[in-house]
This record gives C-alpha cells, structure tokens and sequence, in this order.
C-alpha cells in the first residue's frame, strides 16, 4: 500500500465530517418538508412527491456541475471563495441527500397522518402537535431516512470530484481517493480504502439504528 496509514485516516475523518455535515444540512430541511408533506391531502402532495423521487435519481455529476457554475469566479457566488473547499463539498452532498430524507420520511409520515391526527385532535391538540407527534411516531423510519442520506452523501463521488477538485490534504475524501489509486494501477490501496469506506458507513449506520431503538 502506497498510501501511509496516518494520510488514509486523514482522508476518512475528512469523508466522515463532509457526510456527516452534509447529512444534518438536508436534514434540517428535508426532515420538517417530509413531515409537512406527508400529513398533507394526497392531492396537495403529489407534485412534490413526483419531484422528491425524481431527485432520489439526480445525477451527481449534474450537481456538481451545477455548484462549479455558481461557485466559480465568473459564477454568481463566486466572490464567495467557495470552490474547491470542503464547505462547497458538503454544499453538494446535501443536495444529493435532501431528496432522500426528505422523500422517505414523507412515505413514513404518509401511512401515519390519519390516524395521528384523528388521536391528537380528538384530544384537543393543536395543528403543531400533531406534527411533532406526527415526528415522533416515524422516529424508526425516519433513521432509515437519515441513513440512507448519508450512505448518499458518503458514496458520492462525481460532485465532489468537481467542486472539490480531489486536493490533497485539503478536499480528498475516500470516494476520490479510490478513483484517484485505481487510475494509477494501486489497486492494493484502492481497495484498502474501499474496505476504509464501508467500514465508516457500517459503523454510522449502526450508531444511528441503536440510536433511533433506544430513542
């Protein structure tokens, strides 16, 4: 293996607080709008269902692109510095991972509302209640959502090559990594950074599923 054990676990820390930064990033928006979405009539969710599992199947690539053009010096953002930074990366990432918390807590919240809402108005509660009892009451699914946001995030690759520019040291993350060994014939290191990859997915995946039973 070329690469040295200290870089290897610089670069996970560096994938893990760009994942995981840009998996509560979409959750901060996406988990309320799935909430929201999923008490809603069926008629006054259904564009917005159809646009959130289109966007499950976004293209990484198209994101990336997307945030160069915003994010480069002839781009409207591009006073801001923002390129080729890991900020610009979890940017990206939250992006690919909004649609899937946001779309599976709908789902989740969706086969609840009636019944919730039927409980919490019969026994006075407001509007506000049952959403936050709407919240609660999807709390396992709803660690499905997140963990499916962050695998998303995690495993991508396209956007953060592009916005990112694989610097190292700076904006290379595991994904870039491995493409970056595989290129150059270090299959060894490829692979040894792979099983690094799953390795941190599985070890999130887990917090949050023996989080979200104890919760």
């Amino acid at each position: 293996m070329t690469l040295a054990w200290a870089e290897v676990g610089e670069i996970a820390a560096r994938s893990l607080g760009v994942a995981g930064a840009a998996t509560l990033l979409a959750a901060l928006f996406g988990l309320p709008l799935g909430v929201w979405l999923g008490s809603r009539p069926r008629r006054g969710r259904m564009g917005a269902q159809v646009v959130l599992y289109a966007g499950m199947g976004l293209p990484p690539v198209v994101v990336g692109l997307l945030f160069y053009f915003l994010l480069s010096r002839s781009g409207p953002l591009g006073g801001l510095g923002l390129l080729f930074t890991p900020l610009a990366m979890v940017l990206a990432e939250a992006v690919l991972a909004f649609p899937m918390i946001a779309g599976f807590t709908l789902a989740a919240v969706r086969v609840r509302a009636e019944g919730v809402r039927r409980l919490v108005r019969g026994l006075g509660g407001t509007e506000r209640q049952v959403l936050a009892t709407l919240l609660w009451e999807s709390r396992r699914p709803i660690v499905a959502a997140l963990a499916a946001g962050f695998g998303a995030a995690i495993s991508e690759v396209g956007a953060a090559t592009i916005v990112g520019g694989d610097i190292r040291f700076h904006t290379r993350v595991l994904t870039t990594a491995v493409v970056l060994e595989t290129r150059k014939g270090e299959l060894e290191s490829a692979l040894a950074l792979g099983a690094v990859l799953l390795g941190v997915t599985l070890v999130v995946t887990a917090v949050l599923v023996v989080w979200g039973e104890r919760r």
